[in-house]
C-alpha cells in the first residue's frame, strides 16, 4: 500500500502567515483572465507531440503540406488539421502560390518559443539550431 504524505511535509508551511508584500507583488504581476486563458491555449497547443515536430520542420524554412505530410511521416489530412489550430493561435501563416499554399513559423517569438523550450528539456533539435546559426549570420 502506498505511503500518505505527512501533513508537514516540505509541500506545505508547518504556519499560516500571510506575507502581504509578497501577495501584492505576486497580484501585480499576473495577467488579466483573458491573457491568462490565450497563454494556456498556446501551451496547449505545444503540449501535442506532432504540433511540435510541425513547428520543428517549419523552423527551418516553409514548406507545403505535402513536404509536411512526407516529413513527419503523417498523412496530409492529419498535418491539413494540425495547421488550422496552429494558424488560428498565430503560430504558423499560410502563403498561396499558385496551386500550392506554404507554411512558415508565424514569426520570431515562435521560433524562439521552440528554442526555450527545446533548452528547458535539455536537448538541442538540429532544425532549431541551423535556423538560429542562418539567422546570426
Amino acid at each position: 500500500m502506498p505511503r500518505q504524505p505527512h501533513p508537514t511535509s516540505d509541500d506545505s508551511c508547518e504556519i499560516s502567515h500571510i506575507h502581504a508584500d509578497s501577495v501584492r507583488r505576486a497580484r501585480q504581476s499576473m495577467p488579466d483572465g483573458d491573457t491568462a486563458s490565450d497563454l494556456a491555449a498556446l501551451f496547449d497547443a505545444l503540449g501535442d507531440p506532432t504540433r511540435v515536430r510541425i513547428l520543428s520542420a517549419l523552423a527551418t524554412g516553409p514548406l507545403c503540406v505535402c513536404d509536411l505530410s512526407a516529413t513527419l511521416g503523417v498523412s496530409q489530412s492529419a498535418i491539413s488539421h494540425q495547421l488550422r489550430l496552429l494558424r488560428a493561435l498565430s503560430l504558423v501563416r499560410a502563403r498561396r502560390e499558385g496551386k500550392l499554399v506554404w507554411y512558415s513559423l508565424d514569426d520570431e517569438h515562435v521560433h524562439d518559443l521552440l528554442a526555450i523550450g527545446f533548452a528547458h528539456v535539455g536537448h538541442t533539435a538540429p532544425t532549431i539550431t541551423g535556423v538560429e546559426e542562418e539567422r546570426t549570420a
